[in-house]
Order: structure tokens, then C-alpha cells, then sequence
């Protein structure tokens, strides 16, 4: 559980875009359980910083996007120098280790295809374990219908893989005096889209912090629909943590991009 969030962190940190705690080293506690050891940091909720962070955050998601075009005008002058750039670009979907959302665990295997990493390695899953847990038979005619829906939302659109937090709900940022730190982070390569997901599901993030992260990543066109899709993974996610509460909001986003 802890070595995911360990290279989270370790990913997140080397952005050098948006703060986080540095991870020092995941320990063996008694009775097979772990601990991971990072940074102390003196945290209050996000308030003053919170444009901020949608400054720093859209920097995140745009950072690998960046390398990309950097290593291409690298690469076409002649002439230029050799290791300006310390990493590689990153075009495919995924993450090298398996990491957690809550207690749940998460395949990250790289997929060439972003819907197809979202729909196979995300929302399966889950309906996997709603299966499992009570056989919900709408859930399941839902989620075969909206199988066939998922391309039609992503028509046209370029995604360029972007480095993600991954759980990005008010719980998980805050900042200190000199700025934003963001952690507990579920991190993987995916669509910059899927981090706004849980962070409109329950507050905690104001006007300021959309405006900023907008100014730099602008909405495009079916941002809304895809958004519940986004949101679709987190309630279903609720629903096989916590119980049949969440149902509700699952079906409930099934049935209205099947329509």
C-alpha cells in the first residue's frame, strides 16, 4: 500500500510543481502492517493559496506535455547539447507500481489507449467488486450499455498523458506559509480532466482555485459529461468502501450518459 504512495510522492516531487511531503522510506511495522516516514510539514486547511494551487496544479498536469515538446525541439536542432532533460517523456497511461484509493487497490498496467486504461483498469474493477458484493443487476445492464457511450465522449479529443495526484478531495490538500502541499496521493498517468473528478464531488475547492486552473487548461469541448464519468469511478469507489449509500449517485451517472 505504502510503496505506491511512496512513488507518488517520489513522482509528484521530482515535477518540482506543486509541493508535496518528501517520502523518506516505508517501514515494517509489528503484525505485517507498514508505515511510510516523510517530511514533517505544519498544515492548515487551504484558504490563501487555494489559486495557487490551481496554478501549480495545471502546472502538474501540463508538465509532462511540456518535456514532450521540449525533447522534440531538442531533438530537430542541430547541433545541441546532450542531457539538458533528466527524464523521459511518458506517452502511454498508467504507473509503474500498484497504488491505493482508500484501501483498494489499483492496477496501474500501462495502456497505450486512455479509454481503454479508464474503462478496463478503473470503472471494471469496481463493478467487479459490486458484482461480487451484491449482484446489483441494474448496475450491470447499466454498465454495459454505458461501455458502448464511453468512445463517443472522448470524439476528437487529443490526450496527452498527464501525471495525476490521484485523489485530489479537500482532505488531501492544505498549505503552510508558503503556499499549497498537496498528499496521499494515488498517482498515475492519465487524463488531466479525471483530477477534478472528486474534487467537485464534496467542496473544499473555490472559485479562485477553478479560475486558475482553467487560465492554464482551458475547459474543452464535453468536459461536463466526461466529468460525471470521472466522478462515476469515485461513487462506485464509495459504494465498495462504505456500502450501498452511494448506489444512488451510480446509477444515477450511468443513467444519464446512456441516454
Amino acid at each position: 500500500m505504502f510503496e505506491g504512495e511512496m512513488a507518488s510522492l517520489t513522482a509528484i516531487l521530482r515535477t518540482d510543481t506543486v509541493r508535496v511531503p518528501k517520502p523518506i522510506k516505508v517501514l515494517d511495522a509489528p503484525g505485517g502492517s507498514s508505515a511510510l516516514v516523510m517530511e514533517h510539514v505544519d498544515m492548515r486547511a487551504l484558504d490563501s493559496h487555494a489559486a495557487r494551487l490551481g496554478t501549480q496544479l495545471a502546472d502538474l498536469h501540463l508538465e509532462n506535455k511540456r518535456l514532450g515538446e521540449t525533447l522534440r525541439k531538442e531533438a530537430s536542432t542541430v547541433g545541441k547539447g546532450g542531457g539538458q532533460v533528466d527524464r523521459a517523456f511518458v506517452d502511454k497511461f498508467g504507473f509503474d507500481v500498484v497504488t491505493c484509493c482508500g484501501y483498494l487497490p489499483q492496477v496501474n498496467d500501462w495502456q497505450d489507449d486512455w479509454v481503454t486504461f479508464y474503462a478496463r483498469q478503473r470503472i471494471q474493477p469496481q463493478m467487479d467488486m459490486v458484482e461480487k458484493g451484491s449482484g446489483d443487476r441494474e448496475a450491470r445492464e447499466l454498465w454495459s450499455a454505458l461501455q458502448l457511450k464511453i468512445p463517443d465522449l472522448f470524439r476528437d479529443l487529443d490526450i496527452v498523458p498527464a501525471l495525476l495526484h490521484g485523489d485530489l478531495w479537500a482532505g488531501n490538500v492544505a498549505e503552510d506559509s508558503s503556499g499549497p502541499v498537496i498528499f496521499d496521493p494515488a498517482s498515475f498517468y492519465g487524463h488531466a480532466e479525471y483530477e477534478l473528478a472528486i474534487a467537485g464531488m464534496f467542496g473544499g475547492f473555490g472559485r479562485s482555485f477553478y479560475s486558475a486552473y482553467h487560465g492554464a487548461i482551458p475547459k474543452a469541448p464535453g468536459f461536463e459529461a466526461r466529468l460525471q464519468l470521472y466522478q462515476l469511478f469515485h461513487y462506485l469507489n464509495h459504494w465498495n468502501h462504505f456500502g450501498s449509500g452511494y448506489r444512488g449517485s451510480s446509477l444515477n451517472i450511468m443513467r444519464n450518459l446512456v441516454r
